[in-house]
């Protein structure tokens, strides 16, 4: 190897191991900082959005909010940073935050090629079409030649040329920047039909002026599984996010909720002293405390707590469980345990 060659090579090792120590530091980061920088979608009911007060709900934000509790005892030590599809991952891969908990879809290229880790699967989803009932289809396969509004930056572009040229059907793309204004453009007549994940189409049709006019069409056409993301190279900040997701649904899967998790301390159940850490401390590895399981239930909530009151029958998008249902109930909520 020649003298510039080894310089490169030197050059470029360098540059790595110093990301790698950069990115290996997000927990000591976070703390040190005293708050969590969360990037969130910018205004989608159930998933994240702000009230009218302000404060930021929604099941995404949860997750947040989990974190938060595990790693500083406080669920609103929380910085939300809104972002649009086309500038989230850039978010995430820059630092600008610790971790994306926006209705992001795990992929193959987004797992492999942009240096984000997924955490697990919150929500699980697929693409389908919301309509105008005066459109007067019952299925997505009459949509020949129709308009529809997308959202760029999104699984959903890819998906529909998919579904539509394995179908032998024409249409035409009517392309927008954010989810407000593919509704926009749904009500404005510039298209006929809204395309995006099930649960968007939910969050969207009560931001019509009339929602009772639009419907859903019977088509999945895709998988969509919805969960949160961070840097690659950085492990122990992995786990945290991912164990925070595992905790809420081992919780829900125990019968451990905001309401009785006090008495809980007292259960002579193995699996539920493990994870309120009264027995062993499952926190150090992860550089949290032995109660940090303990602290996301009493201050946020089980799974099943936070779907219900976010999206599910406790919210205006009235969701069915379905396959977020544990899997004890049929679904694919299912967690490693705490052991």
């Amino acid at each position: 190897m020649t003298g510039k060659g080894k310089t490169a090579l030197f050059v470029a090792t360098t540059l790595a191991l110093g990301l790698s120590q950069a990115q290996a530091a997000t927990l000591d980061s976070v703390k040190e900082r005293g708050v969590l920088k969360c990037g969130v979608n910018s205004g989608l009911p159930g998933f994240s959005n702000p009230d009218d007060k302000g404060a930021w709900k929604g099941l995404d934000v949860d997750l947040c909010r989990g974190i938060s509790a595990a790693v500083f005892n406080d669920p609103d030590k929380v910085q939300y940073i809104p972002l649009n599809a086309k500038e989230r991952l850039t978010a995430l891969q820059s630092g600008e935050i610790d971790v994306l908990s926006r209705n992001t879809t795990w992929t193959s290229s987004r797992d492999t090629d942009l240096g984000v880790n997924f955490t697990g699967v919150n929500y699980y989803d697929g693409q389908g079409f919301l309509i105008n009932k005066n459109l007067g289809v019952s299925s997505a396969k009459e949509l020949d030649g129709a308009a529809i509004c997308i959202q760029s930056g999104t699984t959903t572009e890819l998906n529909v040329a998919d579904y539509f040229r394995r179908n032998g059907i024409g249409y035409t793309a009517v392309v927008f920047d954010t989810s407000e204004q593919t509704v926009q453009g749904l009500e404005a007549g510039r298209c006929d039909v809204l395309t995006s994940d099930l649960s968007q189409l939910y969050a969207l049709r009560i931001k019509l002026s009339k929602p009772d006019e639009a419907v859903a069409l019977p088509e999945v056409i895709s998988k969509e599984p919805l969960g949160p993301a961070v840097r690659q190279g950085d492990d122990q900040w992995f786990n945290v996010v991912k164990w925070v997701h595992f905790a809420m649904v081992n919780a829900e899967e125990l019968g451990v909720t905001r309401a009785n998790v006090d008495e809980m301390l007292a259960s002579d159940n193995p699996d539920i002293r493990r994870l309120l850490g009264q027995d062993a401390d499952f926190g150090k590895g992860m550089g949290l405390s032995k109660d940090w399981a303990y602290r996301i239930i009493k201050q946020v909530g089980n799974y099943g707590e936070v779907f219900e009151a976010n999206v599910g029958q406790g919210s205006p998008l009235k969701i069915e469980r379905g396959l977020n249902a544990l899997w004890t109930d049929g679904g694919l909520q299912y967690a490693p345990p705490v052991r």
